[in-house]
């Protein structure tokens, strides 16, 4: 109540923010006679102009009304397009950092010109996300000529783009792309081992179009670049063979009272429980075809991994179904669909074995899981920009969301003209079938008077389903779905046609506009050599057909379910309705949709059962519109308490990750690492000594034979300490510390002189690099693993959260100790190759690519050529006691050079399975058989001495 009197007296928020904006919108348009009358010229001239201002301390919100008055001028004359006023408070919003909710055809992308022509003077870079290539694209090339006639670049990012352009295209002074490739790109950027590598500039200004679909829809989807892991595709197929034995029970009761059946689905939550009697029959099962020891349990942590598998093909069979979370593609493969979009989403793949068990549920090829090599979420990635931005036309359901996690503020953009759609109440069926005759009546109901009709559906089967029905009611339309997402512009571009019937899976054709009456832009663009005269008639044809669309009522939306989320069901009535058209919108429902039976509660279904209603019979009342809306709300809490909790945790990976990049920075950067490996030196021979020769202990206490054991072994030198203890009986342990740390810091120096500084300082920058990518890439396996395990301490009365915190800097600190360690071992070991070894390596490699030229032609195992990963490998220098190399000319290509012989990966990306997904990257590094070192003693399952990553007995060692 208070509130309300509040904003009854001062206005809300909003009104107030539009009326600040206002008296700006008055200073542009105050400026624009004075703009009007400069020449092309002059007006192209006024970049320049506002770029020397701001370089000399001018601000850019100073700058913005004649900035805004320039764009609009410029937009005038080049796209015969002006910029409302409305438009113009739009801009500022966005320049403002905060997101402008406007309206579906309101004009978001004109509006964005103008916050990125003013934020572009700064030369820093404007970066424009958004939801797919073809938008990316397509609006690059709307503004394209705008930007270039007021002398300002623009760019296009897109995944496989050839690495040169898309380093021009992100030194642009706009650039666009979809959220996956920025976030991609910006993953890639921290694995580089030059900064001339490097693509992406420091992360200045983000404009996002449908800002709600990435930062809300897509925010529990982390971004992962995965190699390849340990190939189990004979498990899933296994695996995939129990679970029609299995038997599901129909609630979680059944479970809590022990009479539950093998195991039960959560569908709120989309999670599976096996209950024990399931637990048993899987052990027995497991045991039978000798995956399981007679006495061993699934519990155990040796056979955890096979407890994921198990779990991922119970999910697989009854949460993901075919048509609606995926499809199958002409190639035979899985292709994950977009719940949210409607929209495919090729090469990427689900996490944790879902995706492997889907492609055994459905019969198709079981394709290699892999291993994450680096990660991050949308969340904390759009994060990292000094200013963000975004536009949407429904964003003020999630302002609160906005606020708390990303720090922006919703501004509400009154529409040009007045909204004339009519939103008409629901209509409730019994059952889906009823639901289908009901939208069909509807259908020819609304054709017959003459307007097109938009019918939105949640998933591709349901659109299946509804084309079924209508095909057989004699009802010509139009089907956009997954599908056939290549006919995506044709469709929309005609579904405002008069008594056009359009299906579309939710919200596919998003960014589209559909005008009434056709777009006969689009329809010129498909004849070819038109006259003037023919193109005005398609005009006049188009403009009658406007007419009759607008008398009929404008373009007609029909829901056929409700989604979880109000803002998706507020997109697809948005369709109708654009610029002040005519339109109408209706819902229809009924008691077997999801949302109704899982969310709406058994009053509604009963209420409705006793009215006795038949199944095409429909109700429309309040109580059931209040029990949706509810249901909805508590969809869209739950979904906001996950992101919440997934931003809690990646919060703490995040601050690691800033570590961890900020010191790969530091590394490609300094000229000089000399200080840094002193250090290192320093660090990891007294952890070392402290074994050994315990702090402020006496010589009784000490193990000096164990010491120079160890450092032979780990540096591959021999350290004569028990000589100096001999020589010089008054040595204590601080001074043995510091004479053990000076004779390894002059070995080092005394190696390093030999190699020539040059060489040196590549070969330090190299071996810190990849022994920190390398722990870094083991160290996100222990935190995902930790992770997923991790809410288990509630039920020893710990908070997960804080324990997660704790263990993970545990791990964190262990890695970067692990990583000193490394790199002062494998410094230790590299050795300078003679003339004489030269030429025997020469030898070997001749004869080495003999042997694989037949390897490769008479491969036994089925890889065809392809590089293995190595992360389940142990540490070469186990096995191999030096790494030899040739400093006779260039310094050899970098992977020769790791004592440890990894080999890099091809990089995917994927996603947790909340909404995990996997996207094949752009580069693909494959081992350089340069040098190779074969010892003579090499034990033949130890890994290739080439960094092939396999075993020297299935590589150079084939016989």
């Amino acid at each position: 109540m208070l509130t309300k009197a509040i904003s009854a007296v001062f206005g809300t928020k909003n009104e107030r923010e539009l009326k600040r904006m206002h008296k700006v919108v008055d200073k542009i348009n105050a400026l624009e006679p004075t703009i009007s009358a400069l020449s092309d010229d002059e007006l192209r001239q006024k970049t320049d102009e506002f770029k020397s201002r701001h370089a000399n301390g001018e601000s850019l919100d100073k700058l913005l009304p004649e900035a805004f008055a320039v764009c609009r001028e410029a937009s005038k004359r080049v796209n015969g397009m002006r910029h409302y006023d409305v438009q113009l408070i739009g801009g500022m919003t966005l320049h403002e950092g905060k997101i402008a909710e406007m309206k579906t055809g309101e004009g978001k992308t004109l509006m964005a010109t103008l916050a990125m022509y003013l934020n572009a003077i700064s030369g820093k870079g404007v970066h424009v996300v958004t939801v797919n290539d073809y938008l990316a694209g397509r609006d690059a090339e709307l503004n394209r000529g705008l930007f270039s006639f007021l002398g300002l670049t623009v760019g296009v990012i897109y995944s496989q783009q050839p690495p040169h352009e898309k380093f021009d295209a992100y030194r642009a002074d706009i650039t666009y792309g979809t959220n996956n490739e920025y976030g991609f790109d910006y993953l890639r950027d921290n694995m580089v081992f030059s900064k001339d590598e490097k693509k992406q500039r420091p992360l200045n200004y983000c404009i996002i179009d449908e800002i709600d679909s990435i930062l809300i829809d897509e925010a529990r989807t982390p971004l992962i670049i995965s190699g390849q892991a340990e190939d189990s595709a004979h498990l899933y197929a296994l695996i995939n063979n129990i679970i029609p034995r299995l038997k599901k029970s129909d609630n979680e009761e059944d479970n809590k009272n022990n009479v539950a059946e093998d195991f039960w689905i959560d569908e709120k939550n989309r999670a599976i429980e096996i209950s024990e009697k399931g637990y048993e029959k899987i052990e027995k099962f497991l045991i039978e075809v000798g995956e399981l020891g007679e006495k061993e349990s699934l519990y155990s942590p040796a056979r955890l991994p096979l407890l994921a598998h198990v779990q991922a093909a119970i999910r697989a069979h009854h949460l993901f179904i075919k048509n609606v979370h995926y499809i199958i593609s002409e190639d035979n493969e899985i292709v994950i669909v977009d719940e949210n979009t409607g929209r495919t989403m090729p090469g990427r793949r689900w996490s944790e074995g879902l995706h492997q068990a889907v492609e055994a549920k459905e019969g198709v090829e079981i394709q290699a899981e892999n291993q994450t090599m680096a990660t991050t979420t949308f969340q904390n990635y759009f994060r990292l920009y000094d200013k963000l931005s975004g536009m949407t036309g429904t964003a003020d359901t999630e302002a609160a969301e906005f606020k708390s996690t990303y720090d922006i503020d919703v501004v509400i953009i009154p529409t040009h003209r007045p909204i004339a759609r009519v939103d008409l109440n629901d209509q409730i069926f019994l059952s889906k079938l009823g639901k289908y005759q009901g939208i069909i009546r509807e259908i020819r109901e609304i054709t017959a008077k003459g307007a097109p009709v938009l019918v939105g559906t949640a998933t591709i089967e349901a659109s299946e389903e509804l084309s079924y029905l209508l095909d057989q009611a004699g009802i010509k339309h139009n089907v956009l779905n997954a599908k056939q997402h290549e006919r995506e512009a044709e469709i929309i571009a005609q579904a405002g046609r008069p008594s056009a019937v359009t299906i579309a899976t939710n919200m596919a054709g998003r960014g589209t506009d559909i005008i009434l009456g056709g777009n006969w832009q689009a329809e010129i663009e498909d004849l070819d050599a038109l006259t003037d005269a023919q193109k005005s008639e398609l005009q006049s044809q188009w403009q009658a057909r406007n007419e009759a669309v607008k008398a009929a009522g404008g373009l007609h939306i029909i829901g056929s379910e409700r989604h979880e989320s109000r803002r998706i069901d507020n997109q697809l009535r948005g369709r109708a309705g654009r610029q002040g058209d005519p339109g109408q919108s209706r819902f229809f429902l009924s008691l077997e949709d999801d949302l109704m039976r899982i969310f709406a509660g058994d009053r509604v279904v009963s209420m409705m059962r006793a009215m006795g209603l038949k199944e095409d019979e429909a109700i429309e009342h309040k109580m059931v519109s209040r029990s949706i809306e509810n249901a909805q709300g508590k969809v869209e809490a739950r979904d906001f308490d996950a992101r919440k909790s997934l931003l809690k945790y990646d919060d703490v990976a995040n601050e690691q990750r800033k570590v961890i990049y900020g010191q790969r920075d530091d590394l490609l950067e300094e000229i000089d690492l000399q200080e840094s490996i002193k250090a290192m030196h320093h660090e990891v021979y007294n952890a070392l000594i402290t074994q050994f020769v315990p702090v402020g202990s006496v010589d009784g206490q000490w193990n000096i034979d164990g010491l120079e054991d160890e450092i032979e072994d780990a540096f591959g030198y021999y350290m004569p300490i028990n000589d100096w203890l001999d020589a010089d009986r008054r040595l204590d342990e601080e001074g043995l510390r510091a004479k053990i740390i000076e004779f390894a810091i002059t070995h080092y120096q005394k190696k390093r002189e030999s190699m020539g500084e040059q060489n040196a300082a590549r070969l330090e920058r190299d071996f810190m690099l990849r022994n920190l990518d390398r722990h870094w890439k083991e160290h996100l396996t222990q935190m995902d693993q930790l992770r997923k395990g991790i809410h288990l301490r509630s039920y020893a009365q710990k908070n997960p959260e804080q324990e997660y915190k704790r263990e993970s800097f545990d791990l964190f600190q262990s890695m970067l100790g692990a990583i000193k360690s490394d790199v002062v071992q494998d410094l230790a070991r590299v050795h300078i190759a003679t003339p004489e070894e030269i030429a025997q390596m020469e030898e070997e490699r001749r004869r080495q690519a003999e042997m694989m030229r037949l390897h490769f032609e008479h491969n036994d195992m089925g890889l065809e050529g392809e590089i293995a990963t190595d992360e389940s490998r142990p540490r070469a220098t186990q096995n191999v006691q030096r790494i030899t190399v040739s400093l006779g000319g260039a310094v050899p290509s970098m992977p020769n050079l790791m004592p440890n012989g990894h080999a890099n990966t091809n990089t995917n990306t994927s996603m947790d399975t909340n909404q995990s997904m996997t996207d094949v990257g752009d580069t693909a590094e494959t081992q350089n058989t340069d040098d190779v070192f074969i010892p003579a003693n090499i034990n033949r399952n130890a890994p290739c001495p080439c960094g092939s990553g396999l075993k020297y007995k299935q590589c150079h060692g084939k016989i």
